[in-house]
């Protein structure tokens, strides 16, 4: 796929991801959306991938994406917040139906073009799992977020194997081409690890981004974007 628009100086689109699965990517994501807000910004949080949902009246509901729905500044309809889900916690590509690349381009195409008619907003795109989670079996939702290009954030989930996790996935993002333009370490779990303070001193030394926050477990994200 070929590459495609650009930067979050030319467009406020960022992709927040994780080191993993349950890192607190939600909790970063509604928070970018509230320091937007708070400066009078139009923002709309995305998930378009989701597994883990469940089955109401309405038809399946991803209890982040519904957070991402109630944090933007307007509440658009859900089919637009996360338009590919699947019932079962599992890897997007283990799905009934797989989402490929293709179809997630599909769908933006037409959120961007009515969009394009509407006040400015800036867009959260939350990823799913961490950076290269397959969406079938030959493409990662990596493919479509590098495509563009976007600018990305990672949140790092504060728990023994971090480090690793951080630098690899880091690397991944770089060698992509897209830009790593901040991250977050994030205490995932009530109980600090071990020498906590020394591995974020150790990721500050190491992420080739700066560190928008350090949230601690159960408490408000506030964060320090650096755009």
């Amino acid at each position: 796929m070929n590459k495609v628009s650009g930067s979050i100086a030319t467009s406020p689109r960022i992709v927040v991801v994780g080191t993993d699965t349950g890192v607190g990517k939600t909790l970063i994501s509604c928070a970018l959306l509230k320091w937007w807000r708070h400066r009078g910004i139009l923002c709309q949080g995305i998930k378009p991938v989701a597994s883990g949902c469940k089955i109401t009246a309405e038809g399946l509901r991803n209890d982040d994406a519904v957070l991402l729905q109630q944090a933007s500044s307007e509440v658009w309809p859900y089919e637009w917040v996360n338009p590919f889900t699947c019932a079962d916690p599992v890897s997007p590509h283990l799905a009934p139906y797989p989402t490929s690349v293709a179809q997630l381009e599909d769908y933006f195409t037409q959120l961007e073009q009515w969009r394009a008619s509407q006040p400015k907003h800036h867009l959260i795109i939350e990823g799913a799992g961490g950076w290269l989670v397959p969406i079938n079996q030959n493409e990662t939702l990596a493919d479509w977020i590098s495509a563009h290009q976007w600018a990305v954030v990672l949140v790092v989930g504060l728990r023994l194997g971090c480090l690793n996790h951080a630098l690899l996935t880091q690397k991944a993002i770089l060698a992509s081409g897209a830009p790593l333009v901040g991250w977050v370490a994030n205490q995932c779990q009530p109980t600090p690890m071990d020498k906590q303070l020394e591995n974020i001193e150790f990721l500050q030394k190491q992420m080739q981004a700066p560190c928008w926050g350090v949230v601690s477990y159960g408490q408000p994200a506030n964060l320090s974007p650096t755009w």
